[in-house]
């Protein structure tokens, strides 16, 4: 965490931040031609708002993930899910464009930046 006393959720704008980067994060999902099959609903919208309550709750935010899902258990999760480098790739590059749309300060777009690569990295399932 950065050497504020807040939160990275707050110092980011909180919720709208949040709601900002999944919706764009998720509209080049539903174009990425490796990321797409990974997601059996037509409609996007409730992976969506997990991903959404996933980070606000990781950040400081309200605990609404863990009212709704209990624990992440991002790797059990995931476990279905072919996760290559290849789709980690397209998640990260996914990924970075919402985050360089935000135009964060240096300093908190590297801490989320950071988080990303290594959650990205730890998803893997498939050598």
């Amino acid at each position: 965490m950065t050497e504020s006393a807040t939160s990275i959720y707050e110092q980011v704008g909180g919720e709208a931040f949040f709601a900002a980067l999944v919706a764009d994060f998720y509209r080049a999902v539903a174009a990425d031609d490796v990321l797409r099959p990974m997601y059996p609903d037509q409609d996007l919208a409730a992976a969506q708002q997990r991903l959404q309550l996933f980070l606000e709750q990781y950040w400081g935010g309200p605990t609404k993930y863990q009212a709704l899902r209990g624990h992440p258990r991002l790797r059990m999760r995931h476990a279905p899910f072919t996760v290559d480098e290849v789709a980690r790739d397209h998640w990260l590059q996914c990924m970075r464009a919402a985050l360089d749309n935000r135009q964060l300060p240096p300093e908190l777009e590297l801490e989320l930046w950071s988080y990303f690569a290594m959650a990205a990295q730890a998803m893997l399932n498939r050598f």
